[in-house]
């Protein structure tokens, strides 16, 4: 067995108590790891951590705290999802004022306002089909009179938006308008969607107004009752 100077094992005690592990310090000064063992068994490793041993650490936890904070956001979307849901079950949904009201809201809010034709339009399959649902549970609406256009970017496919949209919405295709295609942008840049913008046109006046109207006395009673 090699023996070794009194220097080298001070120095090899030193590193150790500066906080290096066996395994660097045999690679600083050229020392087996087992004659190391022996010569720095009675002192305790130093807490300071250094640079590298820090980043190397960073780098072990960082996946488990993002695996820990992902699953600590579905968890707590999981209880928002429940109680909403535990809420919306409370309602009486069979109150014709309620649904109503609902309808103007989201008309008032993605409907168009001038003057002319109910049109509602939207990009969200689900929102488009709670609107047309609503309009036809409190109104009796001429169905034949319903009209969809779309509004669609040069990579949708043009038949399988139209028929996505006729089974979503319970119109024909027969009651579809011109497809309007958006110019590709060269610049622009876009957020894509799959089916386009779906366009719900009902040619009644009268009924855009009554709806509009439900919703702006909606919103004058709740701020009033609020303030």
């Amino acid at each position: 067995m090699k023996k070794w100077n009194e220097e080298i094992k001070e120095r090899a005690r030193l590193l150790r108590q500066k906080g290096l592990s066996i395994t660097k310090i045999s690679l600083s000064i050229g020392v087996p790891r087992s004659s190391l063992h022996q010569w720095v068994s009675d002192l305790k490793r130093s807490k300071q951590i250094t640079d590298k041993e820090r980043l190397d650490n960073l780098r072990r936890i960082r996946p488990l705290a993002t695996l820990a904070l992902k699953q600590e956001r579905q968890n707590r979307m999981a209880r928002i999802k429940a109680e909403a849901i535990q809420e919306i079950d409370s309602y009486d949904l069979s109150d014709k004022n309620l649904l109503s009201a609902v309808l103007s809201a989201i008309y008032w809010a993605e409907g168009s306002k001038t003057r002319g034709s109910m049109q509602f339009a939207n990009t969200d399959p689900k929102l488009a089909l709670l609107y047309i649902t609503l309009l036809r549970k409190n109104y009796k609406i001429d169905e034949r009179r319903i009209r969809i256009r779309l509004h669609l970017h040069h990579y949708h496919n043009i038949e399988e938006c139209k028929i996505f949209w006729s089974s979503l919405l319970k119109v024909p295709l027969s009651q579809f308008g011109k497809i309007y295609i958006k110019e590709r942008s060269k610049t622009k840049k876009f957020r894509e969607n799959f089916v386009g913008i779906c366009f719900v046109v009902y040619n009644d006046e009268n009924l855009r107004n009554t709806i509009l109207e439900k919703a702006f006395a909606l919103e004058k009673r709740i701020t009033e009752m609020c303030l």
